[in-house]
């Protein structure tokens, strides 16, 4: 994301680049409603309109506008109701029991009474969370430039000493990683040694744009992708990722100058939840935030993580660029693992860096009164892929582009993708974990100030603070070497509001027992849900 000062002339062309996808903008207010018992979902409003439609509607009721209907359990009725005024149904949200519409800012108010209707919010523009500017099969590490890399780690686990010589060993590989973005394109870097294309899967909901149009011509999709999985190959080894044989499952939902809105972020959740055995997809990466606060318990795309977070998927997304003013939807939800940024200052030499927090890394509270972000990676200058050299990226700022085939970005949409990437590394060693249980491996190891004297000099970084860095910098060889399974940080967090039903609550509790395989979140058997039985104001 950009500076607020760049942000507030987002008419400008030349800004555009930096509005690519973060998520929605669900406007409503945060709920203060205080937790009592956090097994409980807090009261929904009563009125089911967001309010800053209805001013849109008394100040410019002319006016086209997009919204996402989220609907009562049970109601059949609510589409047709709607096309009844007007409105045109554009997307079936079955993932959370809803559907967008495109409709005249007048007839809003009329929403509020028809049956059935459980929350209308505006389906805004999402904006991502880089900052492009700087601030001043067998993986082989001789030739690294990247610092990122080595300062969590991930380089200490890619091989080991069997018999006395040096071997693969966790590299990602076999996982699948769905990176929700403008795009990602065929890239040296995503392939084996052998020639095999590790980008599996790719499927298109970028607004306006038709079929199957997969490439990126963008550039931040590609760039995350790179930070995830990419091998190096292309630059003889000097910028690798963290997952470097991990596979990816490019799923676009943004276009050329990264529009995007909510409802492609959901359908494209939803694709990823209905695909995730045929590609094995076990992890996410959403680098993009809502543009404007909003309560997780209403957010339709916090909604949609949580559905994935129960059916096994860890969701990881980056905690924002707007600093101390909160965290926005989804880095909000309890469930999900928050990333925030650190500034490693271009150097491995943690023990006498000062490293710190950058001023444009997001933190706050959820509404459970959780911290956010959950923990941090590096997130200042950092180096991979750039889709081409015609990529919006690369034109409009040259200067940034590192070698013909690379590009420097800064921002927590960089910082995600390397925990994502962490992600993919964690499960290849342990396969069973399920998202509590990776959430609390990576924030348990986590590299903080003092903790834990002693078995790591590292920890007493100086800039570290748990409000503004959660449990503190990623340590990738730490989680996969430290076998912690002590209790999970979600056990008790409230789901989110949209999909409690039939008083149904899953924790850590439940996934470490039987229970886990029978979790009915999946859109197959979202119908089968007893909706009329589900408390929503209560």
């Amino acid at each position: 994301m950009v500076s607020q000062g760049q942000l507030s002339h987002k008419g400008k062309s030349s800004y555009r680049v930096y509005v690519l996808l973060m998520v929605i903008g669900l406007l409503s207010a945060v709920l203060t409603t205080a937790f009592t018992d956090h097994r409980v979902n807090p009261n929904i409003s009563q009125t089911p309109v967001q309010p800053v439609l209805l001013e849109l509607a008394a100040s410019r009721p002319d006016e086209q506008v997009s919204v996402i209907v989220q609907k009562e359990p049970g109601a059949t009725q609510v589409e047709s109701s709607v096309m009844g005024l007007g409105g045109t149904v554009t997307k079936n949200l079955t993932i959370i029991n809803a559907f967008a519409a495109d409709m005249q800012a007048k007839i809003i108010p009329e929403l509020a009474k028809i049956n059935g209707i459980r929350w209308v919010s505006f389906d805004a523009p999402v904006v991502k969370t880089n900052l492009a500017y700087p601030y001043s099969n067998y993986v082989d590490d001789s030739t690294l430039l990247n610092t990122y890399n080595v300062n969590v780690k991930a380089n200490k686990v890619w091989t080991r000493l069997d018999d006395g010589h040096v071997k693969p060993w966790l590299q990602g590989d076999g996982i699948g990683v769905a990176v929700l973005d403008s795009g990602i394109g065929q890239q040296q870097d995503l392939y084996t040694a052998m020639g095999t294309n590790r980008l599996v899967g790719s499927v298109n909901y970028a607004p306006g744009i038709s079929g199957s149009y997969s490439s990126d011509d963008n550039g931040h999709g590609t760039h995350i992708a790179g930070i995830i999985a990419g091998d190096g190959s292309a630059s003889n080894g000097n910028y690798i990722g963290i997952a470097p044989m991990a596979n990816l499952i490019n799923v676009k939902i943004s276009d050329t100058n990264g529009t995007s809105n909510a409802s492609s972020v959901v359908s494209g959740l939803q694709w990823v939840l209905n695909n995730k055995t045929t590609y094995n997809i076990r992890v996410v990466n959403l680098s993009f935030n809502s543009s404007m606060p909003g309560s997780y318990n209403n957010d339709a795309m916090a909604a949609a993580c949580e559905i994935l977070w129960f059916n096994g998927i860890v969701v990881v997304t980056s905690a924002g660029n707007n600093g101390s003013a909160g965290i926005y939807p989804p880095a909000n939800d309890p469930f999900v693992l928050t990333v925030g940024a650190v500034d490693e200052g271009g150097t491995t030499n943690l023990t006498n860096n000062k490293m710190v927090v950058p001023s444009f890394s997001a933190y706050g509270t959820d509404e459970t009164g959780g911290t956010k972000p959950d923990l941090v990676a590096p997130g200042k200058n950092i180096i991979s892929l750039s889709a081409s050299q015609n990529s919006t990226f690369a034109v409009q700022y040259p200067g940034y582009v590192v070698g013909g085939n690379y590009f420097k970005m800064s921002g927590t949409s960089v910082s995600a993708p390397i925990v994502t990437g962490a992600v993919a590394l964690l499960l290849q060693s342990e396969p069973t974990l399920n998202p509590d249980q990776v959430k609390y491996r990576l924030m348990s190891t986590a590299l903080q100030k003092n903790a834990r004297g002693g078995w790591d000099t590292r920890t007493k970084w100086s800039g570290y603070t748990s409000t503004k860095a959660g449990s503190g910098l990623l340590d990738i060889q730490a989680a996969v070497n430290n076998k912690f399974m002590g209790t999970t940080p979600n056990t008790g967090k409230p789901q989110s509001a949209v999909i409690n039903s039939n008083g149904q609550v899953w924790s850590s509790a439940n996934w470490s027992s039987a229970n886990w395989s029978s979790a009915n979140w999946s859109s197959a058997n979202w119908s089968s849900v007893n909706w009329s039985s589900a408390c929503w104001g209560c």
